[in-house]
C-alpha cells in the first residue's frame, strides 16, 4: 500500500526551498494528523538536533510514522559533499549522513542522500566523482543494514548535480554497489525536467524505487501544476512500489493549503494496495 507522508524542515538556512511545513515540529505534527497523512519526512539541521525522545512522543501522540531525514542540511550549512576533492571533507560528510543513518534508523526510517551527492567540477573529473558518490554509498548502504532499512539516492535535475539526473542513470549506479542496500527516490519534479516519460522510468527502474517525492512540475503541491498523474499512478501499481507518496513542495499559497491539496490529490491517484483511482 501506497503511504502518504508530508515534509518538515527545521533548517533555517534552507528558508523557501520545497517543504510543505516549516520550524515547528509539533504544530506540523498536528496538522499532518489532522488532514489524514500517514507519516512526516523530516529535514533536521543536525543530526542531534531534535531529540529522539521527543519526536518518539510526537509521533506517537499523533499517529504518524517517520517516513524519511534528509541529509541536506550538510550541504546547506556545512558545504559538505561526497563529491569534493579533499579527503578531509569527503570523510566529513560520510560522517555526517552516518549520523543522521544512526538517528533516522532509531525510528526504523532511512536517510536521503540527495544534494550532499554534490558534482564533478571544481578540480575532480566526472569518473572520480562518481568514483567517490559509489564508494559512499557502499559504506553507508551496508551501515544502514544494521536498522532494517535502506540508504535512499536521489538522482537530482541538470541543474543541481550532474552525475545522475536520471533513475536510468542512479539505478545503473545502483548495479554497479556490490551492496543490495540502496534504493532510488524518484522526485517527480525532478523527473519532470530530465525523462522522456516518467512512467516509462518508473516501470524500467522497478524494484529499485524505493521512494517518490510526490509533487508537481513546478515543485508546488501535486495538482498546482501541468503533470499528469494518472500514468505514473498506474507505473507505480505496476511495479508493486509500497513506500511513500511524500510531498517535498514548495509551502504555496501557504503551507496548510499545499498539505490540504497534496492530501486530496494523494487521495484521488492512490488508494489501499497502491492501485491508481480516478
Amino acid at each position: 500500500m501506497i503511504r502518504s507522508a508530508v515534509t518538515i524542515s527545521l533548517v533555517e538556512e534552507a528558508q523557501g526551498g520545497p517543504f510543505v511545513f516549516w520550524h515547528d515540529l509539533g504544530e506540523a505534527c498536528k496538522k499532518a494528523q489532522d488532514l489524514g497523512f500517514d507519516a512526516v519526512e523530516l529535514f533536521p539541521p543536525a543530526p542531534d538536533a531534535v531529540e529522539p525522545a521527543r519526536l518518539r512522543m510526537l509521533l506517537n501522540d499523533h499517529g504518524l510514522s517517520l517516513a524519511a531525514v534528509g541529509t541536506g542540511a550538510g550541504w546547506v550549512k556545512r558545504r559538505l559533499t561526497l563529491t569534493q576533492p579533499e579527503v578531509a571533507s569527503r570523510i566529513k560528510a560520510r560522517d555526517y549522513i552516518r549520523e543522521i543513518i544512526d538517528f533516522a534508523g532509531q525510528f526504523h526510517a532511512p536517510a536521503i542522500i540527495g544534494s550532499m551527492q554534490g558534482k564533478s567540477g571544481d578540480g575532480v573529473e566526472h569518473p572520480t566523482a562518481r568514483g567517490y558518490l559509489a564508494d559512499a554509498l557502499e559504506l553507508l548502504g551496508e551501515h544502514a543494514k544494521q536498522y532494517n532499512v535502506p540508504l535512499i539516492y536521489e538522482p537530482l535535475n541538470r541543474y543541481e548535480t550532474n552525475l545522475s539526473t536520471t533513475l536510468e542513470s542512479g539505478s545503473k549506479l545502483l548495479r554497479s554497489l556490490s551492496t543490495c542496500n540502496v534504493v532510488l527516490l524518484a522526485d517527480l519534479f525532478h523527473m519532470n525536467i530530465e525523462e522522456v516519460d516518467i512512467a516509462d522510468s518508473l516501470r524500467s527502474a522497478g524494484s529499485h524505487v524505493g521512494h517518490v517525492h510526490f509533487v508537481d512540475s513546478n515543485r508546488r503541491a501535486a495538482g498546482f501544476g501541468h503533470i499528469d498523474f494518472a500514468p505514473i499512478a498506474q507505473a507505480l501499481h505496476e511495479i508493486n512500489y509500497n513506500g511513500y507518496a511524500s510531498a517535498e513542495a514548495l509551502p504555496l499559497p501557504d503551507s496548510d493549503l499545499a498539505a490540504v491539496q497534496t492530501i486530496h490529490a494523494f487521495r484521488r491517484w492512490f488508494r489501499a494496495g497502491g492501485s491508481p483511482t480516478s
